[in-house]
């Protein structure tokens, strides 16, 4: 059974920022691991922290000199500067004992069987701001969809156009990677006016 890096949406409304980016990790420092850069097929470098699961793995397992696919948080203040959570490593042959010689392997051709691609993101949330003339548009999302607590927040700004009608709506968006940008692909409305509903 070929693991999902993205796994299923198990609720209409389950809040998420959550995509994968085939590169290299690059720590800053040695001595500590978990902070640094991603720098992808192109050459670009996002910077980037290391949580605590994937730090594990990433000292038992990863050879620093290859590339993999990481499994990431995204996080932006504005349109130019994503910051990037690794959260996991997909590797579906060396980390989740599937029985197979990974150097034969297509990742890509994998990655398609489930419907991704590098650089690609499932972002769900709440549309909290159009801005019409910059071509962007803020989702707020929350960390734990069972209680909206304050801080348990954060929000994305996103190139692409939305309608101002949607504000306040539930959004299911995909969404690519383009340097440090995040672009729209396809989005689709989940439930309008939440505030109104909560």
């Amino acid at each position: 059974m070929l693991k999902n890096p993205i796994p299923k949406v198990t609720n209409q409304l389950q809040y998420r920022a959550i995509g994968i980016i085939y590169g290299k990790f690059n720590p800053q420092d040695t001595q500590q691991l978990n902070r640094g850069f991603l720098t992808d097929n192109k050459g670009e470098k996002i910077e980037t922290v290391v949580l605590g699961k994937a730090l594990s793995l990433l000292k038992k397992h990863i050879d620093l000199k290859k590339s993999y696919y990481w499994i990431v948080y995204p996080k932006n203040k504005s349109t130019q500067n994503l910051h990037l959570q690794v959260v996991g490593i997909w590797d579906p042959y060396q980390l989740n004992h599937f029985p197979n010689d990974s150097s034969k392997t297509n990742f890509s051709k994998l990655l398609e069987e489930l419907e991704l691609i590098d650089n690609y993101f499932s972002v769900r949330g709440e549309l909290v701001f159009v801005n019409a003339q910059k071509k962007e548009f803020v989702i707020k999302i929350y960390s734990s969809s069972k209680q909206k607590i304050k801080n348990k927040n954060f929000k994305l700004v996103i190139k692409g156009e939305l309608s101002l009608e949607l504000l306040n709506s539930f959004i299911s968006l995909d969404v690519i990677r383009d340097g440090n940008s995040l672009k729209l692909l396809k989005y689709e409305v989940i439930e309008k006016n939440l505030s109104k509903n909560n």
